[in-house]
């Protein structure tokens, strides 16, 4: 594939969901845009929202990704009559075939170089509560309400990685419970383990979660693209191996210009200007 530019991504045209970048060009904001329907997924916008994000690993001048939804809520998870009906009547193949492809946008959204700040409000559930769980970052309003409900339609709490992801955050019982139950974790539980990074109330979210990002795309953009990086391939190192990567990792990112801006920013007492490379 060609490299994909800024303007290409200015004007990227979503059918499923409303895309933005902001002026500057380096924060781009996925809005999941079914309000009246409390944003739920289909077929067409899970496998639009994979595109997206392996795409965006192209996207050199997009720095930070804002991943939000419209109308005071986040994402009632998969849609009952556009989705889950549906699976009720396919062969074994098929409903492999889907869970595959659910599956890959977990893993676009971790391979996605930029940092991704998920703003949560309202309802946040079932697969929404994963496209959550799948980002960086983490704000919520106090009237959010996260629930990895599966196991209430009859499905394991394994489901796009969730057994696997989100115990490394919130812990293992905590995570069982949530799994198991399917009931609704709180905005203040969530934040007490870990979930969410902070609190805001509903009609700021946006705004600090956009604070949030910017404040990130001004920062050494390739020293991000190597955290994320690093924070997602040691889950399944030794310590042998997390101490030589991260050695490895670190190495690299002091041969870039941005380490030598820093350092002569720093050593002149004036704030540093990052350029990604």
């Amino acid at each position: 594939m060609s490299n994909l530019t800024e303007r290409n991504f200015r004007n990227h045209q979503t059918r499923h969901f409303l895309w933005e970048v902001s002026e500057d060009g380096r924060v781009g904001t996925i809005r999941l845009n079914r309000p009246e329907r409390k944003n739920p997924l289909t077929f067409e916008s899970y496998a639009e929202l994979r595109d997206l994000f392996r795409d965006l690993a192209y996207a050199s001048d997009i720095r930070t990704i804002v991943l939000t939804g419209a109308g005071g809520n986040f994402s009632s998870g998969g849609d009952v009559f556009e989705i889950i009906e549906p699976l009720t009547k396919m062969a074994m193949p098929d409903l492999l075939a889907f869970t595959r492809m659910t599956g890959d946008l977990v893993k676009a959204m971790k391979k996605c170089p930029q940092p991704i700040v998920a703003a949560v409000d309202g309802v946040c559930a079932g697969a929404g509560a994963i496209l959550a769980m799948a980002s960086d970052i983490r704000l919520a309003a106090p009237e959010a309400r996260t629930a990895f409900l599966f196991t209430r339609v009859g499905l394991a709490g394994a489901d796009m990685g969730a057994c696997g992801i989100l115990p490394r955050i919130i812990g293992q019982g905590r995570a069982a419970e949530l799994l198991f139950t399917g009931r609704a974790m709180t905005a203040e539980e969530g934040h007490g383990w870990g979930f969410f990074n902070a609190l805001h109330a509903s009609d700021a979210l946006e705004t600090e979660a956009l604070k949030l990002a910017h404040s990130l795309a001004d920062g050494p953009w390739f020293a991000h693209t190597m955290t994320k990086t690093m924070l997602n391939q040691e889950w399944a190192m030794g310590l042998e191996e997390m101490i030589e990567s991260e050695a490895q990792a670190q190495a690299i990112c002091m041969a870039t210009k941005d380490f030598r801006r820093a350092f002569e920013a720093f050593a002149e007492k004036r704030k540093p200007v990052f350029e990604g490379n």
